[in-house]
């Protein structure tokens, strides 16, 4: 198990991970920073060009949770993790590739009020003997506290959140690991197993009467995808698109979909690649819309979009997908992709 303690600069995750050990037997310190700091001194400077934040680097985000596997196969757990993480979508890539491990995570938010945490900022800073560090730790940690407060509203939905305001480390320690023992926290995603060969994936574009295109939005994953998912072993890929569809969104489609596109994805370590096979779902009536389910585990959002507004919202290969998945629907005639090129 992983015991993340989130939260800006100054709210008093390092002090409460500390006390923390002391409450949780078996318990281990698992600070991610290291990482970073590890990947600065090991890549070329140059990789480091327009980057502020290591947790923008893929390899940082793979490293925490392939680190943290190896750990827990050290050491009893579970980690305690102090490390401030505001972006859902590296959320999502981390926390859902624990879950593919069979990781779990407590999630914990320790919060305090703005206020106190510009106060212990300014206190961070006398603290320390150098007029320059002074400044940097400053302007760090202050520029982080919009961020925070942006994030706030997906980290309370996401997070057991603990108020450090007038709370010592101990205290805030203590509310911690008793929230551990009742389970609060849990991220109860859904556990896709890594895959260790290549797979069959099939996909589905619905849309609604103006030609928008559906898109969800995994808890388990960065980044909008289409409905749709891995064919199991010895499914046909069809039938699988439409179990896919049922499981995710509570809609039941005719078993008989027309395909779209078919395209060869290439490995690209550390993924395997595989066939990407979308269907046509067709048009959804608004009645149909308005009752669309999304299972909390596998998907917090769905939306329509135009074909413009996904460019956006999708990863280049899935966007490309999309692109000729259209034109294919428009021609009325598949397409066979390799690497998102058309073949014939």
């Amino acid at each position: 198990m992983i015991v993340w303690l989130n939260g800006t600069f100054g709210a008093g995750k390092t002090t409460t991970a500390q006390e923390l050990l002391d409450l949780l037997p078996g318990s281990t310190l698992y600070d991610p920073e290291l990482l970073g700091s590890g990947l600065r001194l090991m890549l070329p400077a140059k990789r480091f060009e327009g980057i502020d934040d290591y947790q923008d680097l893929p390899a940082w985000r793979r490293m925490v949770v392939d680190t943290a596997a190896a750990l827990l196969t050290e050491v009893p757990g579970p980690l305690v993790t102090p490390m401030t993480l505001l972006r859902q979508e590296y959320r999502d890539e981390i926390f859902g590739a624990l879950a593919a491990r069979r990781i779990p995570v407590r999630h914990v938010l320790l919060h305090t009020e703005e206020t106190i945490l510009r106060t212990r900022i300014a206190q961070r800073e006398e603290a320390s003997g150098d007029a320059e560090d002074h400044a940097s730790i400053r302007r760090w940690s202050l520029e982080h506290l919009k961020p925070y407060a942006d994030a706030l509203p997906w980290l309370r939905g996401d997070a057991h959140v603990v108020d450090t305001t007038q709370l010592t480390p101990r205290q805030a320690a203590e509310r911690v690991a008793e929230a551990v023992r009742t389970g609060a926290g849990a991220c109860d995603i859904v556990q896709t197993p890594e895959p260790t060969a290549e797979t069959l994936a099939a996909g589905v574009l619905l849309f609604d009467d103006q030609g928008r295109v559906l898109l969800v939005d995994p808890t388990y994953k960065a980044g909008w995808e289409f409905p749709g998912g891995v064919v199991e072993r010895g499914e046909a890929p069809a039938q699988a698109a439409v179990r896919e569809v049922a499981e995710e969104l509570g809609i039941e489609l005719p078993g008989a979909l027309r395909l779209l596109v078919l395209d060869w994805e290439a490995p690209k370590p550390p993924g395997f690649g595989g066939l990407r096979l979308l269907y046509d779902g067709g048009t959804l009536p608004h009645d149909r819309i308005s009752k669309l389910l999304l299972p909390g585990t596998e998907l917090r959002d769905w939306r329509f979009v135009t074909e413009a507004e996904a460019e956006s919202m999708l990863p280049p290969v899935r966007w490309n997908r999309l692109h000729w998945a259209l034109r294919a629907r428009e021609r009325g005639c598949p397409l066979h992709l390799e690497a998102g090129v058309p073949l014939g």
